[in-house]
């Protein structure tokens, strides 16, 4: 049984404009709390205790958010604050990418756990289905109308072949979503890859070395996936939560 899962919650979030200036776009508000509050709500109800932030762009707003944070439940848990900016440095200072945040863990964890970025919400019950702990690696994907504007996952009897990014011609439709689950294998991964094209160290690089050797399987996300990322988001997402509950 998997226990825990680090958080990718680094990042600057440019795109949400305005209302990431003086905050997290993580700590954005939907119906009067902060976004991260409800992935988390939804992490600990899947059984997942031990939590790891990886932090950055006003990092110390995220670790008093931690500070008050009260999970559902009344089990044992634990959040841990790690910043990628203290063991990387900024963006600026060039080391950047989907793939830091495992970098600034690869010390410190020493069993499978799950990985997520802290900008996308998923349902308690997908982030159960992610809890597996068999050997292989696990990358999640959902079927999309719009394949083409995301990172396409090519699959061959139920492993990873590829990862395809926008693709311009149909290869498929389903994307990749995360979250994802690794084994510490993982961590070996990391010293092989360099920088993408767009000067960044990116995570579908480490997916594909492993899928080069057969060590990552697929799984569907059969509930939803909910990204964060621009102003007309945070609208969207409260009117989800309001239908959810009155569910």
């Amino acid at each position: 049984m998997i226990k825990k899962a680090v958080l990718a919650v680094a990042g600057e979030g440019t795109r949400m404009l305005s209302l990431s200036k003086d905050k997290p776009k993580h700590l954005i508000p939907v119906l009067n709390r902060p976004f991260l509050a409800y992935l988390l709500d939804n992490l600990f109800l899947a059984g997942y205790s031990e939590i790891i932030l990886v932090v950055g762009y006003k990092g110390e707003m995220i670790e008093m958010f931690k500070n008050s944070y009260v999970p559902p439940g009344a089990g044992p848990f634990n959040i841990d604050v790690i910043s990628q900016y203290e063991l990387l440095g900024t963006k600026e200072q060039g080391t950047y990418g989907t793939a830091c945040p495992l970098m600034c863990v690869k010390d410190t964890i020493k069993e499978p756990f799950i990985f997520l970025y802290g900008d996308s919400l998923y349902s308690v019950k997908d982030l159960q289905a992610m809890n597996i702990d068999d050997g292989y690696n696990y990358v999640a994907g959902l079927e999309h109308d719009h394949p083409e504007k995301y990172g396409v996952l090519i699959e061959e009897n139920g492993f990873l072949k590829e990862i395809i990014e926008k693709p311009q011609t149909f290869v498929g439709n389903l994307i990749n979503t995360s979250p994802f689950t690794f084994t510490p294998e993982v961590f070996e991964k990391l010293s092989l890859i360099k920088k993408s094209p767009r000067g960044e160290y990116e995570i579908t690089d480490v997916l594909s070395l492993l899928a080069r050797e057969k060590k990552v399987k697929v799984k569907k996300l059969k509930d939803y996936w909910i990204d964060f990322g621009k102003p007309e988001d945070v609208e969207r997402l409260a009117e989800f939560l309001k239908s959810k509950s009155a569910a």
